[in-house]
Order: structure tokens, then sequence, then C-alpha cells
């Protein structure tokens, strides 16, 4: 496509975003609840593509990241919510949003800080390992928060209450698009062409003087990063949250959904990220079959379909690019 610009792309879809939720308030909260949430689980979807699908890895943490980014946001607003309203001229949208701004940078840095310390020395594993080492991680963090005090900032096994509902169709979507933009340039760049490179053969790139490890960090800190977003959006939507809200099978759902759409494939992982989120609704009332119907879609797309719905490389035309 000769005149295909991102940059516009993203512009329009922040300004739809805006203008989607100015007139919010004329939709059904239900159907705007579901919008919500896809828009949430877009951001978790591209983010893990980043580390799964680009990059080659596979990470079974994401949801330690979200829960990150989730307390330290909400911690946040709860915290310094009233102060940081009064630096920013008192109550009124702009001093609302600078807050809640502050609050998901900070929780997604703290996302981002656990992603590179973890990182460091388990992104030195491949495969089957560093899937054990994510999934413990996932699990540490959600006993950790579990098993603090009730009356602490974290708020034991309860979790988190009262936490204000700043997360609207503007933040969520505009946070998506950004989400999609900044990956898809980096894996267009000459530096993003590493991750691929690691992707492909690790050996291979580390012979060509690629630093692999360094690499996979940063793809797993980028990945972090956006998940903490993700996270504290969550939290702001909900306005509770609780430890167990952040377990393995919340993992699962992310990596199911970028296995469904493609791994490398942003198009196929945000489309995955919406048809999940859908039958997740319709699902709602026969939860214990949840991961039994998730389950046959697998096998079932591994076996008719095994490079997911819309494959790295997908062209609407019906090409593969080069």
């Amino acid at each position: 496509m000769k005149h295909y610009h991102p940059q516009l792309c993203l512009l329009a879809a922040l300004a739809a975003s805006l203008g989607v939720s100015l007139c919010s308030g004329n939709l059904d909260e239900y159907y705007l609840d579901i919008l919500l949430n896809i828009g949430i689980n877009i951001i978790l979807a591209v983010s893990l593509n980043l580390v799964n699908g680009y990059t080659g890895q596979f990470s079974l943490g994401h949801a330690a990241f979200m829960a990150v980014g989730a307390y330290g946001s909400s911690i946040v607003t709860l915290q310094m919510g009233k102060a940081l309203l009064v630096v920013f001229g008192g109550a009124g949208w702009v001093a609302e949003g600078a807050t809640f701004c502050i609050a998901l940078i900070i929780g997604a840095s703290c996302a981002a800080l656990l992603g590179w310390l973890v990182g460091m020395p388990s992104l030195r594993l491949r495969g089957d390992y560093l899937a054990i080492v994510t999934l413990g991680f996932n699990e540490i963090i959600r006993v950790v928060l579990t098993n603090t005090a009730g009356d602490g900032p974290f708020g034991g096994a309860l979790g988190l209450k009262s936490i204000e509902p700043y997360t609207n169709f503007f933040w969520v979507f505009a946070v998506a698009a950004i989400a999609i933009y900044s990956i898809s340039m980096l894996v267009r760049s000459t530096y993003g062409r590493g991750f691929l490179a690691v992707r492909d053969d690790e050996i291979a790139a580390g012979s060509m003087g690629i630093p692999v490890v360094r690499y996979k960090v940063i793809a797993f800190v980028i990945g972090a990063f956006y998940a903490g977003l993700a996270g504290g959006l969550f939290a702001h939507l909900r306005t509770t949250i609780a430890p167990d809200g952040f377990n393995f099978l919340k993992s699962v759902d992310v990596v199911v959904m970028v296995i469904l759409g493609g791994m490398g494939s942003t198009v196929g992982v945000v489309v995955a990220a919406v048809v999940l989120t859908v039958l997740n609704e319709f699902l709602r009332d026969f939860e214990q079959y949840r991961m039994i119907v998730f389950a046959l879609i697998l096998i079932i797309m591994m076996i008719v379909r095994p490079q997911g719905l819309l494959p790295a490389g997908f062209s609407w035309k019906g090409n593969r690019r080069a």
C-alpha cells in the first residue's frame, strides 16, 4: 500500500476514540463494558505477541505484569489521588486525566522494571524451561499479593476496593492504538529485525553479532510495560481487584489469543482478542466449561489452520508479503 501512513492512522484512531468516548453516555452499559474488555484484551494480546510471536519466546506469566500494573496504578490513585488532583487544579476532566495518566505510567513502569528483573536471568532459557519459569513467576506474584496484610496498601486476599472509575472508552482504545502502532513500527524498524532474527534462529543471530539475550529482555520489558497499562485500565474499570483475578488462567487466555490469531501477526491477535472476548461473554453462564471450549478451539485450529486465523505476512488481497 503506497499511500499507507501509520501516523495518520494513529491520529485517526485517537480522534475516533475521543469521539466515541464523548458519546459513550448514549451506549448501553452492558455493551460498553464488553467493548472496554475487548480493548484491554487487545493491549494484552498485542504486547504478548511481541514476546511470543515476534521474538519467539514462550511466556506464561503475562497476568503477573498485568497485576503489577493494576495494583501499582490503583495504589497511586488511592493513596495520592487527592493530592495529585489538587496539584492539577482540583476537580475536572483535565485534573482527573492527568492524575490517571500518571498512575498508569507508574504502574506500567513498575511492571516493566519487574519484567527486566525477571527477564535478565530467565530469558537465557528457551522453550519449555522459560514457560515453566514465567508460570512460576505468575504464581509467586499472586501468592505474594494474597498473603500481604489485609490492612496494608495491597489489601491482602480481598484485594483493593473503591478504586476511582477513571477508565473510559478513550483511555482504553487510545492505549490500544498506541500499543498497536508502537509495536508494529518497532518490529518493522531496522532494530526490530533483531527480534525476528532471534525468533528464527538464536544461534545464527548470535553468530552474526546480535546480542540475543538483550533483544529478548527488551521485548520482555516492552511487553510487560503494556501489560501493566492494561492492568491499570482494568483496575480503574472494575474499581475492585483481587489477586485471584490475575491467576494462571488469565495468562492462558492471553496466550490463546496470540496462538489463535497467528504468532507474529498483529492483525491476527487483534481479531482473536475480539473473538475470544465475545466468546467469553457468551460462556459467562457456563464458566466451568470455558476452558474446555478454549481447548477444543485450539485443537481444531492446530488441525485445520495451525498458522492461526491471520498468520504473519497476511494480506487482504490474498497475497503474502515478502
